[in-house]
């Protein structure tokens, strides 16, 4: 008895993972993957927000609203919504023809930056512009920018990418270096440090020789060293987090982060119950919004968001070899180096991994032009998806039954009435 038992526990839990293997092969598989992850993380940031921004909306905000900021947020949201419905629905050649005008359009508004009475400094860093109400990050739109042109680029160069000089001319020295260029003039080091990272993640994907990375790394090094060096701000950054112990105002935020994180415990404070929000973290709704997270929902809360960001990056792993269109395969691992190294980077900010560096949480951290472009990005790569083999004759088949069976249903009532 009990070892007939065992088998069919066994023979059940075979039958549910080949079931799992077959929902994974089915072409449909990375789309509703995409959806359900970015719906996700971007329904947990609307939620943290909500909390973690409602003292200091309260204090801040002239109509005395603890929700001010959670709506600006989820104006955003909707936007973003409405960017990644329209970016999904195009085909691969529209990307393809958008390319450039879409990285000239986001070089133009990084230009503005640098006109007074149009630029906006935010903590040294001169990157943003402010239109009435609405203040926009031009370099979040840079990368949308960026990673379509450098996939159109690379791909058409596929085969010819073993000199430094066939990388350099086409995409380094023209493209690369305007895009980066224009947002270190800026100083903004966080947001050229995650273009650096999805610039590497195409030219690996595109087959850059090994070699020349460590050229370029080295090269990236010297560069950062220098804006550290040269910024009081980055080098008190630095020393802090060399030295978590220091007595200065300028370790306020990475301290009590951490203390946000031990406080949460295993199972957290329960949501809203956040004690550092309380104006002892000053940033609780952007960078440090992963702090107030491990705080009210504990290990379990964390965890949760580290396993969609690794679902995430399956997803896009998915799309980088299964298709066989380069400028799918290249665009798809830009986007994907560049969401999961800016939630690592956060994350490893926030528990003292990294230095704060001060780049938002992707799809959680409070922001409209980092959420919108991120979702404008995702839904690329949901357009990508829905052009995998089988996917679209799928997803019509699927939407023609749900019609036939709404059609139905009124009909039966309709006859039992």
């Amino acid at each position: 008895m009990t070892s007939h038992a065992a088998s069919g526990e066994a023979g059940a839990a075979r039958d549910r993972l080949a079931g799992w293997a077959r929902r994974l092969d089915s072409p449909t598989a990375t789309y509703y993957l995409l959806l359900a992850v970015t719906g996700a993380l971007v329904a947990i940031g609307l939620v943290m927000v909500l909390s973690a921004s409602s003292v200091m909306s309260l204090e801040d905000t002239k109509a005395s609203s603890a929700y001010s900021i959670f709506q600006s947020q989820a104006i955003f949201a909707a936007i973003g919504a409405a960017a990644l419905v329209v970016a999904s629905r195009l085909g691969i050649t529209a990307w393809k023809r958008l390319a450039f005008p879409a990285l000239l359009g986001a070089i133009a508004l990084q230009l503005l930056v640098f006109i007074p009475g149009v630029g906006v400094a935010v903590n040294g860093n001169v990157n943003w512009i402010k239109a009435g109400p609405i203040t926009i990050q031009p370099s979040e739109l840079i990368k949308v920018g960026l990673v379509l042109v450098g996939g159109l680029v690379l791909a058409a160069r596929r085969h010819r990418l073993n000199r430094v000089v066939d990388i350099a001319v086409p995409f380094l020295v023209p493209i690369v270096a305007v895009a980066v260029g224009l947002v270190l003039v800026g100083h903004d080091l966080g947001t050229a440090l995650i273009m650096g990272a999805l610039i590497g993640g195409m030219l690996y994907t595109a087959g850059v020789p090994g070699r020349f990375f460590a050229v370029a790394f080295a090269g990236a090094a010297a560069v950062v060293t220098v804006f550290v060096l040269t910024s009081s701000n980055r080098l008190g950054r630095l020393s802090i987090w060399l030295d978590p112990a220091s007595n200065t105002d300028a370790a306020r935020q990475p301290i009590h982060g951490r203390y946000a994180l031990a406080d949460g415990g295993w199972f957290g404070l329960g949501l809203g119950g956040s004690r550092e929000k309380w104006r002892y973290l000053s940033e609780p709704h952007n960078d440090f919004i992963f702090a107030i997270i491990g705080e009210e929902l504990g290990l379990p809360g964390t965890l949760v968001i580290l396993g969609l960001f690794s679902l995430l990056a399956f997803a896009c792993f998915r799309l980088v070899t299964r298709t066989t269109d380069d400028f799918v395969r290249i665009v798809s691992a830009g986007i994907m180096a560049w969401i999961v190294i800016q939630a690592m980077i956060n994350i490893g900010s926030v528990i003292g991994l990294l230095p704060v560096i001060g780049v938002p949480l992707p799809l959680v951290s409070s922001g409209g032009s980092s959420l919108i472009t991120t979702m404008l990005a995702l839904g690329v790569l949901i357009s990508f998806a829905r052009a995998e083999p089988g996917c679209r004759e799928a997803l019509a088949t699927r939407a023609s039954v749900v019609r036939r069976t709404v059609a139905v249903v009124p009909a039966r009532r309709r006859g039992r009435s």
